[in-house]
């Protein structure tokens, strides 16, 4: 018989398997137990919501379609939720503002929900009207929570909702995908877009204002103010009709036709959306629709924000989250935004609301001080939001940088497409205010601009609206002060004004260069708007000068404006003439701190900066791929207020050396002037 030989085999070993999140970063290991917690949190409120999967998020986010006032087939119904309602009338044009029977509405058993029917004549398109409801020891008016259509008296300034029930819109761009690669964002606000003293209107901002952001090259706008806030200087953040499309803009029908416009000619639009709280006042909104102050909102200390003068919503209530995503379906529905930018993530995500949060490590992002709740909503939201429409957009505007908002669902992330790189104006605010300009780093400034989790994109932008703000500075003001006012008539700029004429598109060009989702760009920075913004208020006589974009400024070819609105609208040129170009990697050819230089390339177009004040130089070399490269883009050309040093007609060859021969590069030689970058492209 023969011998059988033993053999002795290794046990295999697994390696554990990892949520995605922790496999993309494995110093979240630590922490793997507590994302999957929430995650598993989101899962098992999904199966709540849909009955474990017999209905759809997408089928309980239609509260808008059930309540509020609605016209049917046999008249009028309106309904409400309410639960600590004794009694709710119906007061308006229709009954003179007095409770009567025929306008009073009834408890449905069983449930914190009132109805009333109404005949078909019982109101009327165009009606004004409120609740008038009672309460355990109160009773008071009210805007219904659900109303879509809300308006103010110009001569009392009261607010109160409307019948509205026009001819449907009919949309001429029934369907409409973005195409968003990269994504490139003109922020905008509706009212203070046209340069007359007054509120702009969403037909001015579609006739006036659309046709320079097409003509700008920027493939998407994000509209502010859109849902109804009862004091115009909120810059739309303090909301108290959640499901209102301003009225002080237009009418619904007005946006639809700006969004329809914008969608012929393929432009996405999505819009703020306020979920991180409400405003206080009890008439106007939320803050005590029936009696009950937490009916919308977090008892106790959690109720009011302690910044913001607001009240925080009560994640953890089924009906508030019911509230809140119907709303998100709502506007992607009935106005065929194409998603949302998310406003105040971070004051969502933490009991604290980061307000004194150094967030310096991994642990300060599960350490029990976060709002499970809100991290579920905010899954939802992001689940509904796609499966109503797959091609959304959502952007997270969070400030703490918590792992995984921009990360897919199913690796244990919440789920937005995009988060904010708000790292990035701080970092030019800090750099500017503190830093001489012989100091400026590129090595630093390389840092930031591509700091990013690899598995999350976002959105780059060099300074955002709160820096246009009374109390604040923009990117151009902090460079020039004052000398905006003196000296920005061609040929009259001093060497403050054309300081900040280089450092403005120079800071722009590398943001945009170093993107990996997209960039932001608020309304009129593009072009260095010189005014800030400031509402009317009773501190300025309710003055309307400085609510508006002086759009005349850069149409004026005698002014410097132009210049530099010119430049933004060929660098974004450039960006798209990459395809996929933020998908591209970012590969760094040199950076020389000493000499304020730094280089890198995407795909075939190389990017050169010389950040210094004072020093050019010739013949300076790079190692590149071996080919030819033509000039793209100077920010030092003429057509900018440049100086136009260089001859950009040349087309550049790279020159030979065998030491680089077996990496395929060569050397390429450029004339770069002191506080100038260039972009050159691959033959």
């Amino acid at each position: 018989m023969a011998e059988v030989k033993k053999t002795t085999r290794k046990p295999r070993v697994r390696e554990p398997k990892h949520i995605g999140l922790v496999q993309n970063d494995p110093y979240l290991e630590p922490y793997e137990a507590a994302i999957q917690g929430r995650h598993d949190h989101a899962l098992w409120k999904i199966n709540q919501l849909t009955r474990n999967g017999k209905t759809t998020l997408t089928d309980f986010a239609s509260g808008y379609d059930f309540y509020g006032l609605h016209k049917t087939a046999r008249g009028w119904v309106f309904r409400e939720w309410a639960p600590t309602a004794t009694e709710i009338y119906l007061v308006g044009d229709f009954n003179d503002w007095k409770e009567t029977d025929k306008y009073k509405a009834k408890r449905i058993q069983g449930t914190g929900n009132w109805e009333l029917k109404l005949s078909e004549k019982a109101v009327k398109h165009g009606d004004l009207y409120k609740m008038h409801v009672h309460w355990e020891g109160g009773e008071g008016e009210r805007i219904p929570a659900w109303a879509q259509r809300v308006v103010q008296d110009e001569d009392t300034k009261i607010f109160s909702a409307q019948v509205w029930n026009p001819e449907p819109y009919q949309w001429k761009k029934k369907s409409f995908k973005p195409n968003v690669n990269p994504l490139l964002i003109y922020e905008c606000h509706i009212g203070m877009g046209q340069d007359a003293e007054k509120v702009g209107t969403y037909t001015e901002f579609r006739d006036n204002v659309l046709p320079r952001i097409i003509k700008d090259g920027y493939n998407c706008i994000q509209i502010m103010a859109i849902q109804e806030h009862p004091y115009y200087g909120s810059f739309g953040y303090h909301v108290s009709s959640f499901f209102a499309a301003s009225s002080r803009f237009g009418t619904p029908e007005e946006l639809k036709s700006l969004i329809d416009t914008a969608h012929q000619n393929g432009i996405a639009v999505i819009m703020d959306i306020v979920h991180s709280h409400a405003v206080k006042n009890e008439v106007e909104g939320l803050g005590n629709l029936a009696g009950d102050p937490n009916q919308f909102f977090y008892p106790g200390e959690k109720h009011e924000h302690p910044a913001w003068d607001s009240l925080c919503f009560d994640y953890g209530k089924d009906d508030v989250i019911h509230f809140l995503l119907s709303n998100c379906k709502y506007w992607l529905n009935e106005f065929h935004f194409d998603g949302f930018r998310f406003d105040g993530v971070t004051s969502m995500l933490y009991y604290s609301h980061g307000l004194g949060e150094a967030f310096c490590d991994y642990g300060d992002y599960f350490n029990g001080h976060q709002d499970d709740n809100a991290i579920c909503y905010l899954t939802l939201a992001n689940k509904l939001i796609h499966e109503v429409n797959p091609h959304a957009i959502t952007i997270a505007e969070e400030v703490s940088g918590m792992p995984g908002l921009a990360a897919k669902f199913e690796d244990g992330g919440y789920g937005f497409d995009y988060r904010m790189a708000m790292n990035i104006p701080d970092y030019w605010i800090k750099t500017i205010k503190e830093v001489s300009d012989e100091n400026w780093k590129p090595s630093s400034i390389f840092w930031e601009v591509k700091n990013r989790r690899s598995d999350e994109k976002t959105i780059s932008y060099c300074e955002s609206h709160d820096q246009a703000l009374v109390g604040d500075k923009t990117i151009i003001f902090r460079l020039i002060d004052a000398d905006m006012y003196w000296h920005f008539k061609k040929g009259d700029e001093n060497e403050m004004a054309r300081r900040g004429i280089a450092l403005h598109k120079m800071i722009r060009l590398v943001t945009a260069a170093a993107i990996n989702g997209g960039y932001l760009n608020f309304m009129g920075n593009e072009f260095g708007h010189p005014e800030w913004i400031d509402f009317p208020r009773e501190g300025n006589g309710w003055s309307y000068k400085y609510a508006r974009r002086q759009w005349n400024l850069v149409d004026n070819k005698e002014l410097c404006y132009h210049w530099l609105g010119d430049f933004d609208r060929e660098m974004l040129a450039v960006i798209k003439s990459q395809k996929n170009f933020q998908k591209t990697p970012v590969q760094e050819i040199w950076h020389n701190d000493g000499d304020q230089v730094l280089a890198f390339m995407r795909g075939d177009l190389v990017f050169v900066f010389n950040f210094s004040p004072t020093r050019s130089f010739t013949d300076y070399g790079f190692l590149v791929p071996t080919g030819s490269y033509d000039v793209v883009l100077n920010t030092d050309s003429k057509d900018f207020g440049g100086n136009g040093f260089a001859d950009d007609s040349v087309t550049h060859f790279t020159n030979f050396d065998p030491l680089y021969v077996d990496d395929h590069k060569e050397w390429l030689k450029l004339y770069i002037p002191a506080r100038s970058a260039v972009v050159l492209k691959k033959n």
